[in-house]
């Protein structure tokens, strides 16, 4: 399709899924088109079966469109050299050890991806966990006495570093491979924890997309990007994001602050609209967004009633707040507010009622679109059939709002002295 570019190979990633395709290695193709970083990847498959075979039959080289309301952009990413499957040739994949320039590793294993598993062996080609495989792959560096990497995981869980980290170490005591080698891994690799933001849509479903040549895998995703590194590590030096446009923050201490403003404002958005636009005969959130008494509700719960509980510069916020809108009305993403909905009363606990509560405290009031959203979501599981635990959904069905509040295995403390407010809330249309 596309000539390759000869750059050493620098990445090791784990996984070649759309998100990294269009994330991760969407980036690195800018910092290599710009000069700024000369490097290829090699993309390892991590599970058994994968896309692999489909991204080598065409030398590695794929196109990614970028769509949304600003326009479109298509690029072509030509920065993956070849695919590593583990499972066809361990030796191989045990071999990337040996290449003293290779400097990074970047994984997107799946939230389960990042666990530890007593079954996985040293002597499996390969162990089944993917930070099985890591600590399999960092031995062999380790006995080449070679540096160790700069590892980036991309895993949607809290402190990804510091849990990848956790796993590698207990492999390297499970397997007896000596106390010399956990200081290597301590002293020798850099874990970072990072926070990752991007819908990436791979090839949309039921649409055609007219190129002059045939690529299976063509990515798409939003504009919207935002990676968040935090290490003391002066990891700018050597990957210059920042002089590439590119919006990646990387941070000694304030991962925490980015990824509480995602949670409230974007994710606590999502889970407010959910219950009420579905009971309103909305389907995704696009739709809830082109409905002007709908988009004036969700508007009102982020800039009147998020916004005000959280501890950052409140232009950083705004700007952020109308960020989240563009991307919810993205003519070309369809987001359905069904699957959202998936165990919302788990995700209302950690997105949503920390901003109920903390505006309470900051304002002695209630925050009336939040309080509304909260007696839309118990509405739903009480009327509807809701995707959630079974034991949540009979619990909220047979019993009494004060009781359903005051369940703190529901909200994690007694929250019945907002009975009252839910009981009578309504819409502050």
């Amino acid at each position: 399709m596309f000539e390759k570019i000869d750059r050493p190979e620098r990445i090791i990633q784990f996984g070649e899924g759309g998100f990294l395709r269009g994330f991760a290695d969407w980036m690195i193709q800018k910092l290599n088109d710009k000069g700024l970083f000369c490097g290829n990847i090699v993309a390892v498959q991590p599970i058994k079966d994968g896309m692999c075979d489909t991204l080598s039959a065409q030398n590695c080289v794929y196109t990614h469109i970028i769509r949304g309301r600003e326009g479109s952009e298509t690029s072509i990413i030509n920065s993956i050299s070849r695919c590593v499957k583990p499972y066809d040739d361990y030796g191989q994949f045990l071999d990337l050890a040996k290449e003293p320039q290779m400097r990074y590793i970047i994984s997107n294993t799946t939230e389960a991806g990042i666990v530890f598993s007593k079954k996985d062996k040293f002597d499996d080609a390969p162990p089944e966990t993917f930070p099985a495989k890591l600590t399999a792959l960092l031995y062999r560096r380790f006995e080449l006495s070679l540096d160790g990497f700069i590892i980036l995981p991309c895993e949607l869980i809290d402190r990804n570093g510091d849990t990848l980290k956790e796993c590698v170490l207990k492999y390297a005591e499970l397997w007896n491979l000596g106390e010399e080698f956990s200081q290597w891994i301590c002293e020798k690799n850099i874990f970072t924890n990072t926070l990752v933001d991007r819908i990436n849509t791979g090839y949309p479903k039921g649409e055609v997309i007219e190129l002059p040549y045939t690529d299976r895998m063509l990515n798409t995703s939003e504009y919207f990007h935002l990676w968040v590194i935090e290490t003391d590590y002066d990891l700018e030096k050597e990957l210059p994001f920042s002089k590439a446009g590119l919006n990646v923050i990387i941070t000694e201490n304030e991962l925490e602050k980015y990824r509480t403003r995602k949670v409230r404002i974007l994710n606590g958005a999502h889970t407010s609209m959910v219950a009420h636009g579905l009971l309103s005969g909305f389907d995704t959130v696009r739709s809830c967004t082109e409905d002007e008494k709908m988009l004036r509700f969700i508007k009102k719960c982020i800039f009147e009633e998020i916004i005000p509980t959280l501890d950052m510069p409140k232009d950083e916020l705004t700007e952020y707040a109308n960020q989240v809108l563009v991307r919810f009305s993205n003519p070309y993403i369809n987001h359905y507010l069904s699957s959202i909905l998936l165990n919302s009363v788990s995700k209302f606990k950690v997105r949503v009622l920390p901003s109920v509560l903390e505006y309470i405290k900051r304002y002695g009031r209630m925050p009336k679109n939040l309080i509304f959203a909260f007696r839309r979501l118990i509405e739903y599981y009480k009327t509807q059939s809701p995707s959630d635990n079974e034991e949540t959904v009979k619990y909220i069905k047979e019993h009494s709002l004060y009781e359903i509040l005051q369940n703190k295995t529901l909200w994690g403390e007694d929250i019945s002295f907002l009975c009252n407010e839910i009981e009578g809330a309504e819409n502050a249309d």
